[in-house]
Parts: C-alpha cells; sequence; structure tokens
C-alpha cells in the first residue's frame, strides 16, 4: 500500500478528494490505506480506484507517470463539483452567498486540504507552514510577484499549462524565467556559500530597514495624533470625533512639508 499511497501524493490526490470519489468519509479512506492489501478493499471500492487510475490490476501502479496530461485526466474524473453546494450558512458559519458554486468548490479544498494536513502535523511544522501561507494570502495583493510564484509552481507541477498567462504576462514571462534559473540553481548548487551567506545577510538588512521605517512612520502618525487630540480639546478619538480628528492630523502632517 505504501507504493499507492505515495502515487497519490505524486498526483495530487488528497484523502479529502479520493473520499469523495468512493463515496466514503474521510477516515475510511485512512483505514483502506493502512489495510496491508488493497484486496482488502470492499470489492467496489477497489474497481473504483482502479477505474480513475485507469489501471487493471495493482501491480501496474508502478508503471503510472505523473504527467500533466494524466493529471488533468484525473482531475476531471473526480468531477469539478458543479451543481454541488458545498457550503452552507449553517454548515460553515460564514455567509457565502456572492461565491458560485466553482468558487465555493475552490474554499472547500482548501480548507478540507488544510484541516487534513494540520490534523497530520507531528512536529509544528505543518502550523509554521499554514501561518505562512496565512502571511502571504495577506499581503498577495500588495506584492504583485507573489501572484507570480503561484502560477510558477502550479506550472512546474503540471497542474496548468506553461503557456498560461493569467496576469500581466510579459511580467509574469519575465518572472519565470527568473525563477526558474533560480531553482535550478538552488538544485544544482551552483552557487559558493559565502555569495549565499552575503546575499541572505543583505536581505536580513533590508528587512531591518524597512522595519525600521515602518516604526518610525507609526511613531510620527502616533504623534500628529496625540497633537491633533490636544489641539481640539479630545482626550481620544471616537466615532463622532473620527473625521475631524483625522482632518487635523492631515492638517498637521501638511505644516511638516
Amino acid at each position: 500500500m505504501e507504493t499507492l499511497n505515495e502515487l497519490l501524493k505524486e498526483l495530487g490526490i488528497s484523502k479529502v478528494k479520493l473520499a469523495k470519489y468512493l463515496g466514503v468519509s474521510r477516515q475510511m479512506v485512512y483505514n483502506y490505506l493502512e489495510m496491508k492489501s488493497i484486496e482488502e478493499w470492499p470489492k467496489d471500492k477497489k474497481t473504483k480506484l482502479y477505474l480513475l487510475l485507469d489501471i487493471e490490476s495493482y501491480d501496474e501502479l508502478a508503471n503510472i507517470k505523473p504527467t500533466s496530461e494524466y493529471i488533468i485526466k484525473l482531475e476531471k474524473a473526480l468531477g469539478d463539483g458543479e451543481g454541488e453546494c458545498f457550503f452552507s450558512s449553517e454548515s460553515s458559519g460564514y455567509d457565502l452567498k456572492d461565491l458560485n458554486k466553482k468558487q465555493q468548490k475552490m474554499l472547500f479544498d482548501i480548507v478540507e486540504l488544510l484541516k487534513e494536513k494540520l490534523s497530520e502535523d507531528e512536529d509544528g511544522s505543518t502550523y509554521s507552514m499554514c501561518k505562512y501561507l496565512y502571511n502571504f494570502l495577506q499581503v498577495v495583493d500588495d506584492v504583485e510577484e507573489l501572484k507570480y510564484i503561484l502560477a510558477y509552481f502550479s506550472k512546474s507541477n503540471g497542474f496548468i499549462s506553461p503557456n498560461e498567462f493569467v496576469f500581466n504576462e510579459e511580467k509574469q514571462l519575465t518572472f519565470e524565467g527568473i525563477m526558474y534559473q533560480a531553482i535550478t540553481l538552488f538544485n544544482n548548487g551552483g552557487a559558493s556559500k559565502s555569495k549565499i551567506v552575503e546575499a541572505h545577510s543583505r536581505f536580513e538588512a533590508d528587512i531591518q530597514q524597512r522595519k525600521e521605517e515602518k516604526l518610525s512612520r507609526t511613531q510620527e502618525l502616533n504623534t500628529f495624533r496625540v497633537q491633533a487630540l490636544k489641539e481640539l480639546g479630545y482626550t481620544e478619538i471616537t466615532t463622532k470625533n473620527a473625521t475631524e480628528v483625522f482632518e487635523k492630523i492631515a492638517e498637521i502632517q501638511s505644516r511638516k512639508i
């Protein structure tokens, strides 16, 4: 069963997707995959898996090549969820009426995959990964190249065509070329240790400088806020005086120019 588990990972078939396809719970899929042999599976589930993978016996698993064409074929076989509502206000606690079924499915798949990974987190590394992902999403609209990073790894892992450009094609093409060179260099160990350490030191210094600049701006804004409240005769910003205070802050800032 180890061969099947490894293949499912390579093909990007999560236990959630497989459970939906087989018509069983996710826990049942875990149970199936922990069995000693696929011959212990219920006959209908085994047959359904073979149909999905387009094989006739377990021995053929070793011959499967996870090409982009094969993965796309599997995605179609697993279904796109059209006509099915995956979330409701009652079950999720969120109002998703503004999302169509395709968007709901995407959200559902992301949440379920994260839940699956977190449930298997033994050393806390998956939690850190999810935290970094959350940070990534927080700034993705402010840092243009982050969207290009997502597209690059979708392409390099065969999920989408390398010629798909949904963002700025010229910038995306340039970024992907640079990214490919960087990943190749990383995998081949082509850069000297000293140059890497030097580059990382510059990276650290740049981050520290931006932190200091942000702190300085925060302190400056706080000074303007205190001064504005003092000039207006208030002790704090409230919903009633907020507009007046912010206008006074803008006025004080203009005096500094």
